[in-house]
């Protein structure tokens, strides 16, 4: 199934005579940043990455949403680390949305284009580089894993948004579905990105109210958002961040799909002590 680019941001900066007015805004329940925010001004760096720079648009704020991070890299050709991950309990996942990389983990080595997923064990030793002509943009998602007792890890997954078929949700008529690279009930596994697709017109049709938190990166389409008390319209290349449960629901708008990549945590007990 052919699907339009992934939105992805690349920086720089507006013209002096563009308003500053915009849509972003940060409340205790949810924060919206716009594709607009994602400027030069507004990059970070990091460590062992060589030509690499990335918007951080989440992590862990006590008080609001306290189990991820989420970052968009941005690679240039030659670029990439053989040191990625400084924190061994971290898992992640890998999504490309622009360009290609080449993931090498557990002694395999992984060609990612986008609409590429790459799930990586928590003390998993892995790898990347761009070996291509073009720069490569990818959401690389990261949350402390949590392990169960006489459960074993996870192993890496390696999967194609095209090669996964969507699972539709019940008496939608096609209108609401879900792309889930992990199976909802394999315990291994204390998160989830997966990616909800809205066909113009569809609706989530209730308020959920969950002790899951959320990101939510608009992958294509726009759609109206219901956030806590307030109505938020939002387009491709934008990201939401709610903590525990804000309630929340949405329209999806036209002309196309309405698709978003969705972090949450699950399966696991909720913590009664602070967890350092």
């Amino acid at each position: 199934m052919t699907r339009p680019p992934y939105f992805a941001p690349h920086g720089g900066h507006p013209p002096q005579t563009d308003l500053l007015t915009g849509r972003a805004v940060f409340t205790e329940a949810y924060a919206v940043i716009p594709h607009g925010t994602m400027r030069d001004i507004t990059v970070s760096f990091l460590p062992h990455w060589v030509a690499t720079r990335l918007w951080i648009i989440a992590r862990p704020m006590s008080g609001f949403a306290e189990t991820f991070s989420h970052y968009i890299m941005e690679v240039s050709p030659g670029g990439g680390s053989t040191r990625p991950e400084p924190d061994a309990s971290a898992q992640g996942v890998l999504f490309v949305v622009e360009g290609g990389v080449e993931l090498t983990i557990a002694g395999a080595i992984h060609a990612l284009t986008p609409g590429s997923y790459a799930y990586l064990p928590a003390g998993a030793l892995w790898s990347l580089v761009n070996n291509g002509d073009a720069t490569a943009r990818f959401h690389w998602i990261r949350k402390a894993y949590e392990p169960v007792e006489g459960m074993d890890h996870p192993e890496p997954i390696i999967a194609h948004d095209s090669a996964v078929a969507p699972t539709v949700m019940p008496d939608t008529n096609g209108a609401w579905a879900t792309t889930r690279f992990v199976e909802p009930d394999d315990l291994r596994h204390d998160m989830h990105v997966t990616i909800v697709t809205l066909q113009p017109g569809g609706v989530i049709p209730f308020l959920e109210t969950h002790v899951m938190e959320h990101g939510l990166y608009v992958l294509q389409g726009k759609g109206a958002y219901r956030l806590n008390r307030d109505w938020v319209e939002v387009e491709a290349g934008d990201y939401m961040w709610l903590r525990a449960f804000c309630p929340q629901a949405c329209y999806a708008g036209g002309p196309g799909p309405f698709r978003y990549l969705l972090y949450k945590d699950v399966n696991r007990h909720a913590a009664l002590t602070f967890r350092r």
